[in-house]
């Protein structure tokens, strides 16, 4: 075969395709089937105490909120903050997120990973936009005690990358947990739901990686928030809730 035929572009699209096919299928085989299985034997125990994992037990955010609230003061007062509980994770949940990132379209109740507590995958999450598609939001996870208290980690998708541990697609995470967890205290109070705030320890104060390999900061505080109905319009002198 002369020259000329080795170079048609027929052919130099081709073997293009089979090039670009050959590196999807072997980035999927490492995000999705060999990394999770190296983490899977490197993590046999989980991580303890005010740290969550992820389902393969790499460490994830830290705790830090807890609440004092029934359920049903819980999903009123975050309504009344401006907060909407995610979806639950499902194959098409997961599918229209992937598709409104990729179109830039809303999804306000769009769904959250799941992190472990204890083992235990978070009871529910709440999330604020804070653009036009959930590739940016503030959202937090809750996990519900025996005892009726519920714990919570706060945290800020700041866009979508692939994740330094498995090379999954996954969100970015913001590394000021901090002004999230202070964020969202500031709409509880705007909405006048706070009647009690304590603050108390919670993780060490040290910078730390989360389950996508983020770096965080925090200063290791954990808010720990009593919810009750306003009496009125809310408490004078409120902070303005977060800005996006």
């Amino acid at each position: 075969m002369g020259r000329e035929g080795r170079w048609h572009p027929r052919r130099l699209r081709r073997a293009a395709l089979r090039a670009a096919v050959g590196a999807l299928a072997t980035w999927l085989l490492l995000a999705y089937v060999a990394l999770p299985a190296f983490w899977r034997h490197r993590l046999d125990v989980p991580p303890e105490g005010l740290v969550t994992a992820t389902p393969l037990g790499i460490p994830g955010d830290p705790v830090n909120l807890a609440f004092a609230a029934s359920e049903a003061d819980l999903l009123a007062a975050f309504a009344a903050a401006g907060w909407t509980r995610a979806d639950p994770l499902s194959t098409l949940s997961g599918a229209r997120i992937a598709a409104d990132v990729l179109l830039d379209r809303p999804y306000p109740a769009a769904p959250v990973s799941a992190l472990l507590l204890d083992g235990r995958p978070q009871d529910m999450a709440f999330e604020r936009a804070a653009g036009r598609s959930p590739h940016r939001r503030h959202h937090v996870r809750l996990w519900r005690r025996p005892d009726g208290v519920w714990l919570a980690a706060a945290s800020y998708d700041e866009g979508v990358e692939l994740s330094r541990e498995t090379l999954a697609v996954t969100h970015a995470v913001a590394p000021d947990l901090d002004r999230e967890r202070d964020g969202l205290e500031r709409d509880l109070r705007a909405a006048g739901w706070v009647a009690a705030a304590e603050r108390l320890p919670g993780v060490d104060p040290r910078s730390a990686r989360n389950g996508g390999g983020d770096p965080y900061d925090t200063d290791g505080a954990l808010v720990f928030l009593t919810l009750a109905p306003p009496s009125g319009a809310g408490p004078p002198g409120a902070p303005a809730p977060l800005p996006p």
